[in-house]
Parts: structure tokens; sequence; C-alpha cells
């Protein structure tokens, strides 16, 4: 039995939220991007 806590949960799990907070930002940002571009092709039709 041990007494100390194991620090690689905690390193595994901020690792899980980085990578998953970075795919969410990058998502975010094409749809942001894309977004924007089909307004300024709209805008420049009329």
């Amino acid at each position: 039995m041990r007494e100390a806590m194991d620090p690689w949960i905690f390193v595994a799990a901020s690792y899980a939220i980085g990578i998953a907070a970075t795919v969410t930002m990058v998502a975010w940002s094409l749809l942001s991007m894309k977004r924007a571009e089909k307004r300024r092709d709209e805008a420049r039709k009329r």
C-alpha cells in the first residue's frame, strides 16, 4: 500500500485537456473563418 499520490494521472489528464482545448480552438477558428469569408463574399456580390 502506498501513501504517495501518482502524479502521472494528473500529467495525462492535463495533456488530454490541453489537446482537447487546442482541437476545439482550431475547429472554432476554422468555422469562424468560413463564416467571415461567406459574409465577405455576400457583401461583394451586392
